[in-house]
């Protein structure tokens, strides 16, 4: 079922490595924007009245600094103008650094059934340096009043001076605080982003540093239970993430909010990534779309390869054929040659082997030449 996505581009300070559509000086204006996207989201729906949302994922930003109760707006919002699911997965992402106990109640009370808490790394110099506005403690205190919920914890490599111990050392924070779900992403270095400049200096790991770090995350997360699902994400049985399959399956989803972007039909489309347009628009009776693409059959079979590798499920040939009526061994039988010793092939399912899933980027890109 398709996922719905609401963006909320509103924090208390940029961080360093931060290339997300946010605005750290412009709460004030979050009443107004909320506004906007529930009135965005009264407009989809009466182009969407048929669909059924199994997810919704509040996203930002973060979510978190607004007033709990425009969360409670938007979750009544949602309900009223869309079909959701019986039993929806509903996440907002938390900053620890931003949370209280009246604002988990009303989460709760809203509907909203998993967290996503932003942890990055144990070590508070190393938050510091990427700007984060919490602490280490300040996440154990998050996790205190999340006790018994369904959260996730972020935890990022690749930092400065970073070793493997300080990523088993996170990891295990999360572990012991109570976290069904741990996403371990690698740091990426955009252009316009602070930490750029620590790249260009080459004061970050290198490739095959952040391989190792990985590698070491991957054997501890192994070792406390937590399966790996996607090359980034690792869950404990029964906690993976409903709304992210769905990204990763080439499912449907909905966007709202400024940036947010839309897969539906056959086509993408994205909305703008300024604030002041984005309410422009909608006040004026328009959808914000700056950018929209119909998909062709050759995209469209480069994506369903590219998602599906990322995950531990891999590819199901005969849905490819299904959905394209061809063999993708055969639509990139060139690729499929150069790769394929990295590849591992169970029946139906072909899928990156265990030890490679990490530099599925540098095969796939092999594989769709």
């Amino acid at each position: 079922m398709p996922g719905i996505y609401v963006h909320i581009p509103f924090c208390k300070h940029k961080c360093s490595y931060c290339d997300f559509t946010s605005f750290p000086n412009r709460l004030n204006f979050a009443e107004a924007y909320m506004a906007c996207v529930y009135r965005e989201a009264a407009a989809r729906g009466k182009e969407l009245g048929s669909m059924t949302f199994d997810t919704v994922y509040i996203g930002g930003g973060t979510p978190s600094v607004i007033d709990p109760n425009y969360i409670a707006g938007l979750m009544k919002q949602l309900r009223s103008r869309f079909s959701l699911a019986k039993d929806p997965e509903v996440t907002i992402e938390l900053n620890p650094g931003t949370v209280d106990a009246h604002k988990i109640a009303v989460y709760k009370k809203a509907g909203v059934n998993r967290f996503s808490v932003g942890l990055q790394s144990a070590d508070d110099a190393q938050l510091a340096d990427l700007g984060r506005i919490h602490t280490a403690a300040d996440f154990l205190a998050a996790a205190r009043l999340l006790e018994g919920e369904n959260f996730s914890a972020d935890v990022m490599i690749g930092l400065k001076g970073q070793r493997a111990e300080d990523v088993e050392r996170t990891v295990r924070l999360a572990h012991g605080a109570g976290a069904k779900h741990i996403s371990m992403y690698a740091l990426t270095p955009e252009e316009g982003t602070p930490i750029y400049t620590d790249y260009l200096n080459g004061e970050l790991p290198d490739g095959d540093e952040v391989a190792a770090l990985y590698d070491h995350g991957y054997k501890v997360l192994k070792e406390l239970g937590y399966l790996r699902y996607e090359v980034s994400n690792f869950c404990l049985a029964g906690f993976g993430s409903r709304h992210n399959m769905n990204y990763w399956r080439r499912g449907e989803y909905l966007g709202l909010g400024v940036s947010a972007s839309s897969f539906l039909g056959g086509k993408r489309f994205t909305n703008t990534l300024d604030l002041d347009e984005y309410m422009k628009c909608v006040l004026s009776g328009y959808f914000p779309v700056i950018d929209s693409e119909e998909i062709g059959e050759e995209d469209a079979k480069f994506e369903f390869l590219m998602l599906g590798l990322r995950t531990v499920f891999g590819v199901s040939n005969r849905a490819y054929e299904k959905q394209f009526k061809s063999h993708w061994k055969e639509d990139f039988s060139a690729g499929y040659r150069a790769v394929k010793d990295y590849l591992l092939e169970e029946g139906d399912t072909t899928r990156i082997k265990d030890e490679y899933l990490f530099v599925q980027n540098q095969i796939l890109t092999e594989l769709m030449k």
